[in-house]
């Protein structure tokens, strides 16, 4: 199906709890005619896909996610929560509901609740009781209690027919489900596991356990909620950083204006204590601003006029007037929240193993709990009773649920503690892959040092004014943002030097740049490049050696055939640089700085580091050297993002660096938003806390499928310890999973 005869479409889906219920939404909608590209995101609780006009309707696609039980509306509206033990009446029909059914049935059906789009904080944060599950836990809590009062109070035949009649109210929505996800190619669900085993326990007199087996799976659908709420909130805690009002200037004076009305141009008043309400450049005032909320950055940092600021950020000092650079809908907190939320889609290979594991592995148990069934009374004459509820036993203790959680659980907790720290990184893939990290490349210009050179050395020509040696070199290098181009405007500009007419500029790769300054040509380039153009003589060479081996760069300014002089930099390590080195020797990964500097350079520098170098590099070499190391291990390049996308791309895992810039945020697989050089062992000390995580889980569910297994064969244990051990398995999964949140890979273990 050709990608431009479609059209992307967009819902929310509610009531996904679990990977299996994301699993279980996106078969159902891969059978409908003229859909294709489905991604199901759980935390996020979005389903999107690409739909072919004149094919299927969007109601039917909605329709179809309410007849497994979820809620369901398009992006932006509200999505009313229905799943798991909704009552019969507030089931929903076969037919399409319109936008007026859904607001109807929301304030009538006692088993919805709203969207998180469509919810206001308070409603958000609902006891586990006023949801539809919890009532659903509450309702067959009560009925199972008035059975075994019955029981007690009359007679155990009246006792088993109230068991049964709580049975059946439990499971009429549950066999519903399952009814219809077996309609819709689905047959090994948790539902029809849960409506074999209940209805099997009823035929062979086992009401009571039936009974129980439905009430103990409507708690762990309650747990499965609360754990799955909890690994939202990192999510909805993001989001509400950004204020909901701003102070709009108009005419001079301020008024209070929605934020999300804000657009670029306009003029924005930040007093001190408030919250920066969009991206923007200060204009007037100079403050400290907490950028906390989005770097994680915990000391604050002084902005002044033209510096940029973040939506979300806290003016701490003096008022600050500020013009808005990006709509609301695209500032750095929407940005890292649609990365982290997109990020769920890039599953990591573990997940697609389990996934597929999983989907061999529910027919081999249902063919299992077939074989216990009959074996043992038609080869050896046991009692088929007995082994009918051992066979039902092991149904139970075969649901997926906690394997099938063990990793996306782990995984959204990792992205949203990074997150919260100014580390992001592009879903299970990347995390996996930076957990297996063995060496670091290290961009140095803006990575390894704070990318703001500045001029140490004048050095013109004979005969040659500073004010024109520095008037020819800025006229090159106007209109450039490379750091040593920015160093040598400011420069100029400190020294009040008139720049001149400027045009056909262009930049020679890797060497320089040259552009016609007034009526001649001229170039800025490399000592070396500027010797084989005849631009620098041999006493300036020797000069500029000198210069090197201190650590500073040097450029060559000169016209054709006429030397101008020698311009030195300095751009100074990051104060954590050798920090950083040291803490990644201290988690046996090793680093190297790859950059265009000349040999001498770059020697100084990685010297004072006590790293490893490669110099004199183009971006085509930086791509070779990527290369070479992944021949020896796994790579994490990490670099500005700008002109080092070829190595970022070839690197395992190629890491952005930069303030939350767009480029840091959708250029490679993972961004470090502080400025930090330690933060690129933190990334790794994240990404292995996960896999050592998740590899706890898979153990933990697998282990103990493997015990109540055995002891479900054996008679040990019955069908409601069986329910109790998977629903304990996913809770006791999803916990440690959310374990993540707490832990701060900032620090050294």
């Amino acid at each position: 199906m050709s990608v431009e005869m479609t059209e992307q479409r967009e819902w929310t889906v509610t009531g996904m709890d679990c990977a299996a219920c994301t699993t279980k939404v996106s078969r159902a909608v891969e059978r409908l005619p003229g859909v294709s590209d489905v991604k199901v995101a759980l935390m996020a609780e979005r389903l999107s896909l690409n739909l072919a006009p004149g094919t299927t309707e969007p109601e039917i696609i909605e329709g179809t996610i309410r007849k497994l039980g979820f809620g369901i509306a398009p992006k932006g509206q509200q999505a009313p929560r229905k799943k798991a033990f909704v009552l019969p009446d507030a089931m929903p029909t076969s037919r399409t509901s319109t936008s007026e059914d859904q607001d109807e049935s929301s304030s009538t059906a006692p088993m919805q609740h709203e969207a998180p789009e469509a919810q206001a904080p308070a409603e958000r944060e609902k006891s586990w009781y006023q949801t539809g599950k919890g009532r659903a836990v509450i309702l067959t809590g009560a009925l199972l209690s008035i059975a075994w009062l019955i029981e007690m109070l009359t007679s155990a035949e009246a006792g088993s027919w109230a068991f049964v009649a709580a049975c059946l109210i439990g499971l009429v929505p549950m066999a519903k489900r399952a009814f219809e996800a077996l309609r819709m190619g689905q047959p090994f669900t948790i539902e029809g596991l849960m409506t074999l085993a209940a209805a099997g326990a009823l035929l062979i007199g086992a009401a009571e356990e039936a009974a129980l087996v439905i009430f103990l799976f409507a708690v762990g659908e309650v747990l499965e909620g609360v754990a799955a709420g909890k690994a939202r909130q990192g999510i909805r805690a993001l989001a509400n950083l950004v204020p909901k009002t701003a102070l709009l200037e108009v005419g001079g004076q301020t008024r209070s204006v929605p934020a999300n009305s804000l657009e670029i141009g306009q003029i924005v008043l930040v007093r001190p204590g408030d919250r920066i309400p969009a991206d923007g450049d200060i204009i007037e005032g100079t403050s400290g601003v907490d950028e906390s909320p989005v770097t994680g950055e915990s000391v604050p940092v002084t902005r002044s006029v033209g510096d940029g600021v973040f939506a979300g950020s806290i003016n701490t000092e003096v008022a600050l007037r500020m013009r808005v650079t990006t709509e609301p809908s695209d500032n750095t907190i929407a940005r890292i929240i649609r990365l982290v939320e997109e990020a769920e889609e890039a599953r990591a290979p573990t997940e697609r193993f389990i996934d597929r594991f999983s989907r061999v592995y529910m027919p081999a148990v249902i063919a299992l709990s077939a074989l216990v069934v009959v074996v043992p009374p038609l080869a050896f004459g046991q009692d088929w009773s007995t082994w009918i509820y051992r066979g039902l036993a092991l149904l139970l203790i075969g649901c997926p649920c906690a394997l099938v959680i063990s990793v996306p659980a782990s995984i959204a907790s990792a992205l949203s503690s990074g997150a919260k720290r100014g580390l992001l990184m592009k879903g299970g893939a990347v995390i996996e892959a930076a957990a297996k990290t063995t060496h670091v490349a290290f961009d140095k210009t803006g990575t390894l040092t704070r990318g703001k050179p500045v001029v140490t050395d004048l050095i013109p020509a004979s005969g040659v004014p500073e004010a024109e040696l520095l008037a020819v070199a800025g006229g090159v290098e106007t209109g450039s943002n490379h750091p040593l181009a920015l160093a040598i405007l400011r420069r100029a500009k400190v020294g009040e030097v008139s720049i001149p007419a400027v045009r056909d500029a262009r930049a020679l790769a890797g060497r320089g740049v040259e552009a016609i300054v007034g009526e001649a040509k001229a170039w800025v380039s490399s000592p070396s490049h500027a010797a084989e153009s005849g631009g620098i003589d041999a006493a300036a060479v020797q000069r500029a050696t000198v210069l090197e081996e201190q650590g500073k760069t040097v450029v060559a300014v000169f016209r054709a055939g006429q030397p101008l002089g020698l311009i030195a930099m300095r751009d100074e390590p990051r104060e954590d640089a050798v920090r950083a080195v040291r803490q990644l020797s201290a988690l046996g990964v090793s680093a190297t700085m790859l950059t265009g500097d000349n040999p001498r350079t770059a020697a100084a520098i990685a010297g004072n580091l006590g790293i490893a170098f490669r110099a004199g590099m183009m971006p085509e070499d930086k791509l070779t050297a990527i290369r070479d190391l992944n021949r020896q291990g796994s790579v994490m390049m990490i670099g500005d993002g700008i002109n080092d996308a070829p190595a970022l791309k070839e690197a395992r895992v190629g890491v952005a660096m930069g303030s939350g810039t767009d480029v840091a945020l959708e250029t490679a697989d993972g961004a470090i938003l502080r400025d930090r050089v330690t933060d690129a062992p933190a990334l790794i000390r994240l990404s292995r806390a996960t896999m050592g995580n998740i590899r706890q889980n898979v153990m933990l569910a697998l282990g103990l499928k493997a015990v109540f297994l055995v002891t479900s064969v054996l008679g040990i244990t019955g069908l409601w310890i069986a329910i109790l051990a998977d629903t304990g398995a996913t809770v006791l999964v999803t916990l440690n999973a959310l374990r993540l949140l707490a832990f701060d890979p900032t620090k050294e273990a």
